[in-house]
């Protein structure tokens, strides 16, 4: 009853004073809940405002849907050792976000609308640069062409303890070659996200091991103060 009062309240007050685009950005590892966390909030947000969106990388659009179903297969042909080299990779990951970017991002942006992504430039970043050493100058120089300035409001890098990612990608029905790493490979790749995070005012680590009301509570409330 609370609850619904206060969104109520809010609803009311975000109406009258929220005019401005907001982009909010969910990063981690595989079983870091991040997925989930991003629809929470989306779902908490569109019972407030109509303009609000979720979309997520790699895709987020018809173009970039179509290279994730590339770049997510679990090598190319069964029994053979058929894989893209890792710059190859890189580029299908940036070719997904130039699409994401001019097709769903800066229209959303323009039309002053609640971004919720599913990943975003640091899984770049810790994926492929600190995970298979790709050239961080490599991907700033085609960022600097795509991006321009956008960057996201906030960022929430959910960081979570090594059993619990396990137990979750252990239920996953589905499996891409991105559940298949080995364990090493995920906690750098998180120790990476941690770093990126440091000493960045719009980026905030949350433990993510146990997917509670009170982590929705607390990223809602963040998201609330921010906007």
């Amino acid at each position: 009853m609370f609850l619904r009062a206060y969104l109520c309240h809010w609803t009311i007050w975000f109406g009258e004073m929220y005019k401005k685009s907001f982009f909010i950005v969910f990063e981690g590892i595989e079983g870091s809940g991040k997925s989930y966390q991003a629809k929470i909030l989306y779902n908490q947000l569109k019972k407030i405002t109509k303009k609000v969106i979720l979309t997520r990388e790699p895709g987020g659009t018809k173009g970039a849907e179509i290279i994730r179903k590339i770049i997510l297969k679990d090598y190319f042909e069964k029994n053979k050792k058929i894989k893209f080299d890792k710059y190859t990779d890189t580029l299908l990951y940036l070719a997904a976000r130039n699409e994401h970017l001019k097709n769903k991002i800066i229209p959303a942006l323009k039309s002053k609308k609640i971004i919720v992504c599913d990943r975003f430039i640091d899984s770049t970043l810790a994926y492929q640069v600190y995970g298979k050493k790709v050239s961080l100058r490599f991907i700033n120089n085609i960022h600097k062409q795509i991006l321009g300035k956008i960057k996201p409001d906030i960022t929430f890098v959910l960081k979570v303890k090594k059993n619990s990612f396990l137990k979750r990608l252990r239920k996953r029905k589905t499996r891409n070659r991105y559940d298949n790493f080995p364990v090493k490979f995920y906690i750098k790749a998180q120790n990476a996200f941690i770093k990126l995070s440091r000493n960045k005012k719009d980026h905030i680590v949350l433990d993510s091991s146990e997917n509670t009301t009170l982590l929705q509570k607390k990223i809602f409330k963040i998201i609330k103060n921010k906007i």
